[in-house]
């Protein structure tokens, strides 16, 4: 014979199982958080007659209300979670005696997912005019699957949505760095002439970057080239040395003074980066007749000349501070020689000589020197860096773009 406590208990089982499949449902049809969570908000305020409900949620280690129904603002600022509720590794009935700042609340929930505490559900003013044992607290349990099922979900949903906009990001990214690739001279578009010899590496730390070389033919006669990096990484210094790039083509020809070209390029610096980012550039002419070299260096790592005819390396470290460090470059210097028959010139970005070890920044410039001043030719020495560079990033030592310009005269 089924006693009346008996059927109670079933009905009570059915009711929650009832419950639970509606959540599922509500779950599997993917319903939006805010629908969510004002079903769960419903089901604790008339069918359990739950005056108060506080929801805590953790997110990248930031505690935050996931939902407040029935509390007054004064409540909410007066608890802090790591102080007032990270000690409850249980259910804890507080209705007799609560905490100083957790007046007013009857139950603490705590919430976990693979043994990590997700959050916490503070319940206030049950029904305590129910002779016996309130539903509320005979809930309790249920109450607390009930809110893990959801923060879960709505934190699958969040670590979907994040991988969603990785993947956009992703793929600006590539985009990004296809675009960037095609505005980087390839070997067809270096300038070809039999008196000289050029090779270049172009090596993006994060897809896309800050670096940046290029060649112009800007005569018969006249070769102008520069190197340049922009302070920072990523997007917004891609975005500026493209800008950049493209002033240069507009302005830089045999006939523009390199002074007044590099005051010009420092205004339009300066213009695009609103002080927020600078740039470093060497930028040279060579006269392929007279073997005439003009250059300023404008804050950059001063490139390695190699002299084949008295056998050693010279830093070219004429010119001014970079550009858009001030509003108006308050000197130029600019640097002429005459290059010797068979010597080198190899300019690069301070990605090739920063590496990182432990914590340590250390220069690579003696290797790249040692490798410059071998008796082979620029093309030989272009691959002993590539090895070089190679080696580095096994070590994952480089930690910057790099751009490698190599000439041989």
């Amino acid at each position: 014979m089924i006693t009346q406590t008996r059927k109670r208990r079933v009905k009570l089982y059915k009711d929650r199982l009832n419950i639970l499949l509606d959540l599922a449902q509500t779950i599997n049809e993917d319903h939006s958080v805010e629908s969510l969570l004002a079903e769960f908000e419903i089901l604790l305020r008339e069918e359990l007659d739950v005056g108060k409900v506080l929801v805590y949620t953790c997110s990248d280690g930031v505690w935050h209300n996931l939902l407040i129904s029935g509390v007054r603002p004064e409540e909410v600022k007066g608890i802090d979670v790591e102080r007032d509720l990270m000690k409850y590794q249980a259910i804890e009935n507080i209705t007799l005696s609560p905490p100083e700042q957790l007046r007013g609340f009857d139950a603490i929930i705590p919430l976990f997912h693979r043994f990590r505490s997700i959050g916490y559900l503070l319940i206030g003013d049950v029904d305590e005019d129910y002779k016996g044992i309130s539903p509320t607290i005979k809930h309790l349990k249920l109450i607390q699957i009930i809110a893990n099922l959801i923060i879960v979900f709505i934190e699958n949903k969040r670590m979907q949505q994040a991988l969603l906009e990785q993947e956009v990001m992703r793929k600006e990214l590539e985009l990004a760095s296809r675009i960037q690739n095609q505005l980087i001279p390839g070997p067809a578009d270096l300038p070809s002439h039999k008196n000289l010899s050029i090779h270049t590496i172009y090596q993006p730390h994060l897809g896309v970057g800050g670096d940046y070389y290029d060649f112009l033919q800007i005569s018969r006669n006249t070769i102008g080239f520069c190197v340049g990096d922009v302070s920072g990484k990523g997007i917004a210094a891609a975005l500026l040395m493209s800008n950049f790039q493209a002033v240069i083509h507009s302005v830089f020809s045999a006939r523009m003074n390199l002074k007044k070209l590099v005051h010009q390029l420092n205004r339009r610096v300066n213009e695009s980066a609103n002080n927020e980012k600078f740039i470093t550039l060497f930028i040279g002419k060579y006269n392929l007749l007279t073997r005439k070299l003009s250059y300023i260096n404008a804050g950059h790592l001063p490139p390695l000349l190699y002299d084949a005819r008295k056998g050693g390396i010279f830093s070219l470290d004429k010119g001014c501070i970079g550009l858009g460090m001030l509003d108006e470059i308050p000197a130029i210097e600019v640097g002429r020689l005459t290059i010797p028959q068979g010597s080198k010139l190899l300019a690069f970005t301070d990605g090739l000589v920063e590496l990182e070890r432990g914590d340590e920044v250390t220069n690579g410039q003696l290797s790249l020197e040692k490798i410059l001043s071998s008796p082979v030719s620029m093309a030989e020495n272009i691959v002993e860096i590539k090895a070089y560079i190679q080696e580095h990033m096994s070590r994952k030592s480089i930690f910057d773009d790099i751009s490698v310009i190599g000439m041989e005269f």
